[in-house]
C-alpha cells in the first residue's frame, strides 16, 4: 500500500509517496504506518506552474540546499552549499537589486529532462523552509533523512573593516579637538577689570565739648 505525506503550506506544498518496512518498529503515539522507502517527492509552489520531482537523491539534495540557504538569509553569513554530484542538483541563490530567489534544480542525466529555474518571493521561499522542517521534524516519514548543522568555515566569513577605516573616527575627534585649541588660541583674550570700590557714607561728625542746654534755656550762640 502506498503512503502519502503531504505537508501544506500557504505558497509550498511537499508531496512524498513511499512504502512502508515492516521492520520498522512501532509508535505508540503515533498510529500512522511508517514511511520509510521513498517512491517519489514533489514540491509545488501556488501560482507557479513548474513542478520539482524526483526521488530519494532529490529530496535530500533539496533539504540540503535549503537549509544552508535558510540559514544564510537569516545570519548574513554565505553558507557554502554541499556539492550534490548524484544528479537532481538543487542550487538557491539571491537575485541582485530584486527581493526574489532562483532556484534551479538540475534533473539527473538520466531524466531526460531539462533544467527548471523557479523565481520565489521570500513568502515562497519560506513556505518551502518551513515545509522542509514539517518533514523533517516527522518522525513517521524517513527519519534516516535529517538536517546536519555544521559550523561555517573561517573563510566564508566577511573581512574584518580595514584599521585605517575603523581609525577614521577617532582621527576625526583628536583633528577637531586640535581645530576647536587652535581657534580658541586666536581668539583675543578678555580684558579684565577690577570692579571699583563702592563710596562709603561717613558718619555724622558732633561738636567736641558740647553739652546739651538746660531745659528752658535757649541755646547760647
Amino acid at each position: 500500500m502506498t503512503i502519502r505525506r503531504q505537508y501544506s503550506l500557504p505558497n509550498c506544498t511537499l508531496i512524498l509517496e513511499g512504502l512502508s518496512n515492516e521492520a520498522a518498529p512501532a509508535d505508540a503515539t503515533d498510529a500512522r504506518p511508517m514511511l520509510s522507502i521513498l517512491v517519489n517527492a514533489e514540491c509545488q509552489f501556488v501560482g507557479i506552474n513548474k513542478k520539482l520531482h524526483g526521488g530519494r537523491t532529490f529530496l535530500e539534495n533539496l533539504v540540503k540546499a535549503v537549509s544552508a540557504y535558510a540559514q544564510e538569509c537569516l545570519s548574513g553569513v554565505r553558507h557554502p552549499q554541499d556539492s550534490q554530484e548524484n544528479g537532481d542538483r538543487i542550487h538557491l541563490e539571491k537575485i541582485e537589486g530584486t527581493n526574489l530567489h532562483r532556484l534551479t534544480w538540475q534533473p539527473a542525466e538520466d531524466a531526460n529532462e531539462q533544467p527548471v529555474e523557479i523565481e520565489l518571493t521570500t513568502v515562497q521561499l519560506f513556505d518551502l523552509v518551513e515545509a522542509v522542517d514539517q518533514f523533517v521534524a516527522d518522525t513517521r516519514t524517513l527519519p534516516d533523512i535529517s538536517i546536519e548543522l555544521k559550523p561555517v568555515s573561517r573563510r566564508y566569513r566577511k573581512p574584518d573593516e580595514p584599521i585605517a577605516q575603523r581609525a577614521i573616527p577617532a582621527t576625526l575627534g583628536v583633528v577637531g579637538l586640535a581645530l576647536t585649541g587652535f581657534i580658541a588660541f586666536l581668539l583675543p583674550i578678555p580684558e579684565v577689570r577690577k570692579p571699583e570700590p563702592k563710596p562709603q557714607a561717613s558718619p555724622t561728625q558732633t561738636t567736641p565739648n558740647s553739652q546739651p542746654s538746660p531745659p528752658g534755656n535757649p541755646p547760647t550762640p
